[in-house]
């Protein structure tokens, strides 16, 4: 169940950014000034589409490494503060493969120079820096490296797990297979194991993959898990029972990882609330999850004591999701709808806030991707607190730093960085 192409691979592997070189040292709001000269080339660009967060933010003055306000092309973009102490802010992103996204998806209304790595490489860099993430979960990967080098300066390690026959390595231009990665803070969390999974539909590998990361909090010792995916594209009824079945495959996957453990579920998982797929993962009682979207503005009360009816609580979870997450122009028509979800436990994890899309008029009449997003799909931002165990249940990875010093370098699977 891979991509079916009949074409000869061509194997390149991840080289075009090899000469990349970054100054030492640079701060977060240097780096994304330094980066955005560099995307200019001397010439003042479009800005980056401003986005906002659902629930009003504090403000703060202190922007030494804090990155509260960014000052970019004279236009205040406000970010919300990093989170402290047991928040973890979660970045979920589907940054469009460069290989596909400039030379299969057909996006008829972008313009060619918007779809070029040069362009959009630095895009991708401001949209995740300047929301300052604890943990990053990205789909459609194909430059690991160039994210690896930049977000590497600013302290964060990374994680790579390619599909196993993608469909970049048909085209001549491809920089190696995409995939999926997730990239954490190290100087607040510490990575405690990390595995991978090519999901099955009926016991036959797919072509999608998953990957599951424990990590540790170093100020108080507790672990959650975080996993992203990113599952089969395109419509139709048969599309739609294999991304359900690929469902149930990263439902097992994760459960048999995270087990008790915190979870934090995410990815492009290319169905819109209404398919099987969205019922099948919150009506799991392996892992009792909700939606972080459909939950940001209940009462803590609502979201701990949902419907007992499983059909009622996915029917309501699902009419709060955004309207969309994902909005393009292609060659069959304008697409407009919600793929992507960030999915939670309620029980050990609050939702606290989570950042808005932007609306039609800012995005333009040409959609996405363009001058002003490098993406087709909007990056999802959620904070969370990070809840003490319940009564019944067993706080993990407790004890200091002076405790647990070595890094452990993952399972047996995938890449780490």
């Amino acid at each position: 169940m891979g991509s079916f192409n009949s074409a000869p691979k061509i194997n390149n592997v991840d080289s075009q950014d090899d000469g990349l070189v970054l100054p030492a040292g640079l701060s977060t709001s240097a780096l994304l000034q330094h980066v955005q000269q560099l995307r200019g080339g001397g010439i003042e660009q479009p800005a980056l589409l401003t986005r906002g967060f659902l629930k009003p933010l504090l403000r703060d003055e202190d922007v030494a490494d804090g990155l509260r306000c960014l000052q970019l092309n004279s236009v205040s973009r406000v970010c919300s503060a990093p989170v402290e102490g047991d928040d973890i802010r979660l970045l979920q992103w589907n940054i469009l493969s460069q290989t596909l996204g400039q030379h299969n998806d057909g996006f008829v209304r972008c313009p060619e120079e918007a779809l070029t790595w040069e362009h959009r490489k630095y895009l991708i860099v401001q949209e995740i820096l300047q929301n300052q993430p604890d943990v990053i979960c990205l789909q459609e990967v194909d430059h690991f490296k160039f994210l690896q080098t930049v977000l590497g300066s600013q302290n964060y390690a990374g994680i790579f797990f390619p599909k196993p026959d993608s469909p970049c390595l048909y085209i001549e231009q491809n920089n190696g297979p995409d995939g999926c990665a997730i990239f954490y803070k190290r100087d607040k969390l510490q990575l405690q194991g990390y595995d991978t999974r090519i999901l099955e539909v009926w016991r036959v590998q797919s072509n999608q993959v998953a990957i599951a990361a424990r990590l540790r909090m170093r100020s108080s010792g507790r672990e959650f898990c975080v996993a992203t995916t990113h599952l089969k594209a395109r419509h139709g009824a048969l599309l739609a029972k294999l991304r359900n079945e690929q469902g149930r495959d990263l439902i097992r996957f994760v459960k048999q990882f995270a087990g008790d453990t915190p979870l934090l579920l995410c990815g492009d998982f290319n169905a819109e609330p209404v398919e099987p797929i969205y019922a099948t993962i919150l009506g799991c009682d392996l892992l009792r999850l909700g939606s972080a979207y459909a939950d940001v503005k209940l009462e803590r009360e609502e979201v701990l004591h949902p419907s007992e009816d499983v059909g009622e609580f996915v029917s309501k979870s699902m009419k709060r999701e955004p309207p969309y997450t994902t909005w393009k122009i292609r060659e069959e028509g304008e697409e407009c709808h919600t793929i992507d979800y960030v999915f939670y436990t309620p029980d050990r994890l609050k939702i606290k806030n989570c950042l808005d899309f932007p609306v039609g008029e800012q995005i333009g009449k040409n959609r996405t991707p363009s001058f002003q997003y490098p993406s087709d799909h909007f990056s999802l931002v959620c904070d969370f607190e990070l809840l003490p165990p319940t009564e019944n249940g067993k706080e993990s990875g407790s004890g200091s730093d002076a405790e647990n010093e070595t890094e452990v370098e993952g399972s047996k699977h995938g890449s780490i960085q």
